[in-house]
């Protein structure tokens, strides 16, 4: 199995993991607010999205072995790092203005876009 499908299995893991914090966002929101959470809903798009990145991750490490590991390495990155940014949004909220914020933000959805057509590219070649 490559790399980047193994990834996408551990990451599963901890995204079916992070299904705990849901039961705090939904069960025990008084937890969240008391830690300063002032946007518990950003926590619910980073499960869901932790869940359908390391989905990702295993499709297209099985389906696309021989992927450059440049692009490998860009569609790893940019699935950690796109469904993070919802975590600092749950503090927060504001923080999408800040200049780096929006760079990290750009960079990780270009780097998502590029591998993910590289590998569509590779796969159909």
């Amino acid at each position: 199995m490559s790399w980047v499908a193994q990834t996408g299995v551990a990451y599963l893991a901890f995204a079916t993991l992070s299904g705990w914090l849901m039961v705090v966002v939904v069960e025990r929101p008084e937890w969240l607010s008391r830690a300063g959470v002032r946007a518990p809903g950003r926590f619910r798009q980073a499960h869901i999205d932790w869940i359908l990145m390391a989905l990702i991750l295993i499709a297209v490490g099985l389906a696309v072995p021989e992927l450059g590991t440049v692009w490998q390495v860009l569609l790893v990155a940019g699935t950690i790092v796109n469904p993070a940014l919802f975590v600092p949004m749950a503090f927060r909220p504001e923080v999408r203005d800040h200049v780096l914020f929006r760079g990290v933000s750009i960079a990780s959805f270009t780097a998502m876009s590029l591998s993910t057509v590289a590998a569509a590219v590779t796969a159909i070649a």
